[in-house]
């Protein structure tokens, strides 16, 4: 699995990573920049299919990773069921240009 590392601890990288998702899932979309949203597209889409399953094993795999159980209950009742006939796909990312502090290549992440 190719993984990058931004500069942070494995501890703190699987933190934000988590966070992200979280974020995601409640808010629909996140922006972030361009390499962390294309690390976050593939745990949230590894979310969605769990979503799909819909399963209480499923369920207790999101809880484990997700860090808020009303983003599980959104995930399981509200976002999965939206992509049951969708074959993955379900992220888009929208580059938006450079931050202005440092240059960093920014992006907006969303569900389809």
């Amino acid at each position: 699995m190719v993984f990058r590392k931004f500069g942070r601890r494995s501890d703190a990288r699987r933190a934000m990573l988590r966070n992200l998702t979280t974020s995601m899932i409640l808010t629909g979309r996140v922006k972030t920049t361009e390499a962390k949203a294309k690390q976050l597209r593939s745990i949230a889409e590894k979310m969605i299919t769990l979503g799909k399953r819909n399963d209480l094993h499923a369920r207790r795999q999101a809880l484990a990773y997700l860090l808020d159980e009303n983003a599980v209950k959104k995930l399981f009742d509200e976002i999965a069921p939206r992509y049951a006939e969708r074959q993955g796909g379900y992220t888009r990312i929208l580059k938006l240009g450079a931050r202005r502090g440092d240059a960093a290549a920014m992006a907006i992440i969303e569900f389809v």
